[in-house]
């Protein structure tokens, strides 16, 4: 049986578990491999590749960088392909209905949520946020909606206390690509059928932004304390301490919950076993923290240069 043709569209990390166990299967052939344009970075604007570009130079597969996926020029570069199927992971374009129609036996993704919880861009770090338990990955078949397709398989996977963003982000990368090369065989052979997904149960991830990060201290401490896992390593969590003449920008590198209640946003203590601020229920215990433009310190640390007394209102600046 020859190889199964198959176009691989991914720009982010993530992507790469799978474009890595689907180049080095031997039932398929990745023909081309699809991924966002390099992108200039820094003060010198220097061209950053994608990490999925980066593994697929080292795998000497063919790439392709359209600036937007609806080009007729790259779908035209595409059908000559004559791909069986595209797998799409991470990419970062809404595929028209001109790409999902191109191969044989329709589009895959790969998408890190028990579809249909947390359509959208960052659902590994909105199921953190939101205090979930349980999360995973899904196998859809790909329609012109987002994240709408029909399930074909998934994969649960638990959300441990210990787990950030980071951590759960290259759980589930692996987890999907083991999943994907399980399914392909039994879904291109009609031993498994595409399930349109359930109508109950849809949640959204939209993309994180930078103040998603702000520390809203009237929030429960346990929420405080889920979205600071779910925020690092990016944007992070962080708050703002008075200082004259203007407050300073301080990011929390480690906290935790805390049975302890006070007005929210008040220092109920600090001293060398953390400083522990008052939140809408309970409180946390701030561990390790950083002034914009310092070190990363533990609190006691902290402390020595920058006193925070108890009282100390951080909501009110």
């Amino acid at each position: 049986m020859a190889a199964l043709r198959i176009i691989f569209m991914g720009t982010a990390e993530l992507s790469c578990a799978s474009l890595e166990v689907l180049a080095r299967h031997q039932q398929f052939q990745v023909v081309c491999v699809v991924t966002q344009p390099d992108k200039p970075k820094g003060r010198k604007l220097k061209s950053q590749l994608s990490p999925v570009k980066v593994l697929a130079e080292r795998l000497k597969l063919p790439v392709q960088q359209p600036l937007k996926a609806r080009d007729e020029t790259f779908i035209s570069e595409l059908r000559a392909l004559n791909p069986d199927l595209i797998v799409v992971v991470a990419y970062g374009q809404i595929l028209p209905q001109a790409i999902l129609d191109l191969p044989r036996h329709g589009c895959l993704n790969v998408h890190t949520s028990l579809l249909p919880k947390y359509r959208g861009a960052a659902p590994i770090q909105w199921a953190i946020a939101t205090g979930e338990t349980e999360t995973g990955v899904t196998i859809m078949k790909m329609d012109v909606g987002l994240d709408t397709g029909p399930i074909i398989l998934q994969q649960r996977t638990a959300i441990q206390a210990e787990d950030d963003s980071a951590t759960l982000h290259d759980r589930l990368a692996q987890l999907g690509a083991e999943l994907l090369v399980q399914t392909i065989p039994d879904y291109i052979t009609g031993k498994i059928k595409p399930n349109p997904q359930p109508v109950a149960g849809v949640s959204l991830a939209p993309k994180i932004k930078k103040e998603d990060g702000w520390i809203d201290w009237n929030r429960p401490a346990v929420e405080i304390w889920n979205r600071f896992r779910a925020f690092t390593p990016w944007p992070g969590s962080y708050t703002f301490l008075p200082a004259d003449p203007k407050s300073h920008l301080v990011k929390i590198w480690k906290m935790e919950a805390v049975e302890e209640s006070g007005k929210p946003g008040t220092i109920l203590s600090s001293d060398k076993n953390g400083i522990v601020v008052g939140c809408g229920v309970n409180a946390v215990r701030v561990l390790e923290l950083q002034r914009e433009g310092g070190k990363r310190l533990t609190a006691a640390q902290f402390l020595t240069g920058f006193p925070l007394p108890p009282g100390l209102n951080v909501l009110a600046i």
